[in-house]
């Protein structure tokens, strides 16, 4: 057994110095032990070459199998090693970078412990893209709070600048930005607050010829205009391009809310208020005053609206109003129905 132990040696020697492959020597190695093997099966007991190689075929069998024992054990590890290379390939290539920095996490904490939004309804937000109409009273306090609730893209159209007056209420302006436009004041304050969300100004009055193109690159509208027409241009484009709105509207201590969205079902803004009041009928802020809180109260509920919309958390205000009469301290609800006729939703469905 000792001679062909030193021939396979020196086989496996000779082979490696002049340059076989690795698989080729392990061949040439088990063909002497195949021929070994089978000159024991076929030589009679007392033939020399039996002898000379241990003269018996048990030892070569055992020897044998070990070697096929170690060979299958290799074979598995080397298969095992090849799954977990691919497994770690594979969950390299889908598992997607993490969502949210540590910083992030932190300062959204108190939103992902709440069951209706955890990290699912945080990375909906994230990846939200909302278009605010004004940078006004409403405006103010809806751009703050989409900013720090960690709305991904929000987008603002404004074409007037920072005025004194404007300081009582929108609270988004400081003194020191009187004269700037609206819509870049904004942007620094929410980015000063929140630097991981991207702010985009419109410094332009929104009109038919920009509405359409600018409303398609968001997913939701909130207008908090103070003028009829802009408020009808709004919807109107927003219907036709399937986009839910929240709209705010504010007189004196009176304040309210609704979800337009004929797409699923709700009414437009034109069904509620099918024709703008007549001159003095529905005074602007300028014109009749308004309490300087109230745009905060009714401005925050609509960024709440616009979350639970990005969300799914809760009822929205789909068919119904909200109506807060400040100066009484009464909030009432009311059903809206969507007219058949609407000139600007009556064809638009589910």
């Amino acid at each position: 057994m000792g001679y062909v132990l030193s021939l396979a040696v020196g086989l496996w020697l000779f082979g490696a110095l002049i340059g076989v492959s690795y698989a080729k020597r392990w061949f040439l190695i088990g063909m002497l032990y195949a021929a070994v093997v089978i000159a024991h099966l076929v030589l009679s007991d007392g033939a020399s070459l039996r002898a000379a190689t241990g003269g018996s075929v048990g030892p070569w069998l055992i020897l044998g199998g070990i070697g096929a024992v170690v060979v299958a054990y290799r074979a598995a590890l080397g298969q095992l090693r090849i799954k977990a290379q691919d497994r770690v390939a594979q969950m390299s290539e889908a598992t997607p970078k993490p969502t949210f920095t540590n910083v992030e996490l932190d300062r959204y904490a108190r939103h992902i412990m709440l069951r209706e939004i955890g990290g699912a309804g945080q990375k909906k937000l994230k990846n939200a893209r909302v278009l605010v109409i004004g940078a006004g009273g409403l405006g103010s306090p809806v751009l703050l709070y989409l900013a720090a609730a960690g709305v991904g893209t929000i987008g603002v159209v404004d074409d007037d600048v920072v005025d004194n007056s404007n300081l009582q209420r929108q609270v988004i302006h400081r003194d020191a930005d009187i004269g700037m436009p609206k819509v870049f004041s904004a942007q620094a304050a929410m980015q000063a607050q929140n630097p991981k969300v991207v702010v985009r100004p419109y410094q332009r009055r929104l009109d038919e010829g920009n509405a359409s193109d600018l409303f398609a690159e968001y997913d939701l509208v909130l207008d908090g205009t103070d003028n009829f027409e802009t408020r009808y241009l709004v919807n109107r484009t927003c219907v036709a391009l399937g986009k839910p709105l929240i709209a705010g509207a504010l007189t004196q201590w009176e304040g309210q809310i609704s979800t337009y969205d004929p797409a699923n079902g709700a009414p437009c803004y034109q069904c509620i208020f099918p024709e703008a009041p007549a001159a003095g009928l529905a005074p602007s802020c300028a014109e009749a005053g308004v309490v300087g809180p109230l745009p905060g109260v009714i401005g925050a509920m609509m960024a709440l609206e616009a979350v639970k919309e990005i969300t799914g958390a809760g009822d929205g205000m789909r068919g119904q109003m909200l109506i807060y009469d400040a100066l009484y301290s009464e909030t009432r609800k009311i059903k809206l129905k969507r007219r058949m006729d609407c000139p600007v939703c009556s064809g638009k469905s589910v």
